[in-house]
């Protein structure tokens, strides 16, 4: 018998994946759960909260992690706080938010993270029911609420936000989103069975416009959202990617609206947006109906040199996977491919394009879960818990379904809302973390994505802005040619690493590195080692590792 229990253990073995998320919080030390301040009531902000956000906040090069919360609507006895997370860069995270200046109670939706000032430093902007928040990074995890003094002023359903330099003045600007407009006093009263109270769809309330900032320099910003075109009160706006869809060395704006059209902003390179959603294909689904769109991304997940456009969308909805044809054109491909038809039934808030193996092909994750506990009563197909799912690049234009064989943990149903990814513990692959609406936080640690070649490069401005958004890194190895922008945003309510990482297959070297700076300046690196981390600095024409 002990050769057939051999060869039975040997049988499982070669069946296990080589490579496997685990989700490994408690190990981490990462203890958070979300409280979306539900108390049978049924008020639309409680289905909606909150992000996460991995950047690098005492500027050590290794990711630390910021988790949004809510509150209770009225006081009971308890306090619920945003949590920050230290990188003890050890593989283990330590909770220091008390004295952070993160330790105000309030109702925290999402947050975006750049250096706003150019200090050196990473700061925070923070949307919130309660009033959104500027947080200026004081250094060794202090935060100071400067919100008062920078002329930001935006007291509305705050959603997702992103810092670009719109104008290439070397400052960091801000989009905010806004979602609906709701309060307390006044909630309306919906139902799924005509009987109970459920939560109401957004189509019950009137929408709120986008707010963009302008940064004068010294703290201080200017609203500039009529003056650049963006003022529009029918938006719904959930989630926002930048992207240089045309290729002109602008960012343009794209902003996923709740059930209603989605807007594609180009920058009109004079201060000024044109919005070209209409025509170029992603404001509504194939049916020419809007969707209940969530989160957003945008990358170059085929190597064709322009940046395409993933959108979560409601359930039955399926994700948008929008490919950019050129000439100002998207087609969504989701619907013919297999991304479509698995994610059907899912509805997904943070999604992204990342490369969790490294083959030098982004791959596409959506974190998923429903807004009504009891929707399965009336849907039976559709559950209120929803595992994630994840979407291997074949690089031939396709993906698959690897979502059951890369680990037990990642097939448990979760209520997800926002997602980011980082290389955490540097080990070469990148790791996700997911808030959960009203639960306890999800960390997955990507086991064996590091087996095949990487490059991460971190790059710092100096004419242009510190955080070098809108910097674009084109690399050139024996597998073919990448590129990436460095941006702010994307997802749901949450920001991944500023950091870029490149999947490299089984390359040893990079040939080339071409960046391109915000400022206009061009650098180009050549023969590079793998397996490394770089610092990219505009004023040095050397790579520093990091």
């Amino acid at each position: 018998m002990k050769p057939l229990i051999l060869l039975f253990a040997l049988s499982l073995a070669a069946q296990s994946p080589s490579l496997e998320f685990r989700e490994v919080s408690a190990a981490l030390g990462l203890k958070f759960t979300h409280n979306s301040g539900r108390a049978g009531k049924k008020w639309l902000p409680e289905t909606m909260g909150s992000g996460v956000v991995f950047f690098d906040a005492d500027s050590d090069g290794y990711p630390d992690l910021l988790l949004l919360n809510s509150r209770d609507w009225s006081p009971r006895g308890r306090k619920s706080l945003s949590a920050l997370f230290k990188n003890n860069r050890n593989g283990t995270f330590t909770n220091v938010t008390a004295s952070s200046g993160l330790d105000v109670e309030h109702y925290a939706m999402g947050a975006a993270a750049a250096d706003y000032d150019n200090d050196g430093r990473e700061d925070l902007f923070l949307t919130s029911l309660d009033g959104d928040r500027l947080l200026h990074n004081d250094g060794n995890f202090k935060f100071r609420d400067v919100t008062a003094t920078s002329g930001i002023s935006n007291k509305a359903f705050g959603s997702s936000a992103a810092w670009f330099d719109y104008d290439r003045d070397g400052k960091a600007d801000l989009f905010v989103g806004n979602y609906v407009q709701w309060a307390a006093k006044g909630d309306l009263f919906c139902s799924l069975d005509g009987a109970s109270k459920s939560y109401c769809t957004p189509e019950s309330y009137k929408g709120q416009s986008v707010k963009l900032y302008r940064n004068l320099g010294g703290g201080k910003f200017a609203d500039s959202t009529q003056a650049a075109g963006l003022a529009d009160p029918t938006a719904k706006t959930l989630g926002v990617a930048i992207l240089d869809f045309n290729n002109d060395g602008w960012p343009d704006i794209f902003s996923a609206n709740d059930t209603q059209p989605n807007k594609l902003y180009r920058n009109l390179a004079n201060g000024k947006f044109a919005e070209e959603a209409v025509s170029a294909g992603v404001a509504f689904g194939e049916d020419g109906v809007a969707r209940g769109a969530m989160g957003v991304d945008a990358a170059d997940y085929d190597r064709s040199g322009r940046p395409h456009l993933l959108v979560g969308n409601f359930s039955n909805q399926m994700l948008g996977l929008y490919h950019n044809e050129g000439r100002g054109l998207f087609v969504d491909e989701a619907p013919r491919r297999t991304i479509g038809k698995a994610s059907l039934l899912s509805l997904a808030f943070g999604v992204f394009f990342f490369d969790f193996d490294n083959d030098g092909w982004l791959d596409i994750f959506a974190a998923n879960g429903h807004i009504d506990e009891e929707i399965n009563r009336v849907q039976p197909k559709v559950s209120f818990k929803q595992p994630p799912l994840l979407f291997r690049n074949n690089g031939k234009g396709g993906f698959e379904d690897v979502s059951r064989s890369s680990g037990l943990d990642l097939t448990k149903p979760l209520v997800a809302r926002g997602a980011a990814y980082a290389d955490f513990d540097r080990d070469g692959d990148l790791d996700i973390a997911i808030n959960n609406n009203h639960g306890p936080m999800a960390f997955f640690r990507n086991d064996g994505g590091g087996k095949n070649s990487w490059l991460a490069l971190r790059l710092e401005g100096s004419q242009s802005n510190r955080s070098a958004l809108g910097a674009v890194v084109r690399l050139e190895s024996a597998s073919g040619r990448q590129w990436q922008m460095v941006r702010s945003g994307s997802s749901y309510l949450s920001q991944s690493d500023l950091t870029l990482h490149f999947g490299l297959a089984a390359d040893s070297a990079v040939k080339t590195i071409d960046v391109e700076w915000p400022s206009g300046k061009k650098q180009r690196f050549s023969n590079i080692a793998t397996r490394k981390r770089y610092l990219l600095r505009e004023d040095s024409e050397k790579l520093l590792e990091k």
